[in-house]
């Protein structure tokens, strides 16, 4: 996968500091080179991060270089969307969707 301009790609050793400590809410992307529905979705975190700048920071957390953080959060299915606000997990998302849907889902946590 490749590392975009506006999505930051964190590590269980960065995901404190840039999720947890983050001043504004935080979707996470959990994903997996191997998983076909987090490449679709890939483009829409991409057009998501860029329209949402100061408004919400998307960081993606790639599971099987992260093994840590992934178990602390139980995430089972990739991809799973996760929102943080204040360094806690507000909401959670399971499998990609269209930007328009996703930004319906996002509406009431950001």
């Amino acid at each position: 996968m490749t590392q975009s301009e506006t999505v930051l790609a964190v590590t269980d050793d960065t995901f404190a500091a840039e999720v947890l400590g983050s001043e504004l809410p935080v979707l996470v992307d959990f994903t997996a080179d191997w998983c076909p529905p987090c490449r679709m979705i890939a483009p829409v975190l991409d057009e998501v991060a860029r329209e949402q700048q100061g408004r919400l920071k998307v960081v993606t957390l790639n599971v099987d270089t992260n093994p840590q953080t992934q178990s602390a959060y139980g995430v089972l299915s990739m991809p799973t969307l996760m929102v943080f606000r204040g360094g806690e997990p507000v909401s959670s998302l399971v499998g990609a969707r269209p930007k328009r849907r996703l930004l319906q889902e996002l509406d009431g946590v950001i």
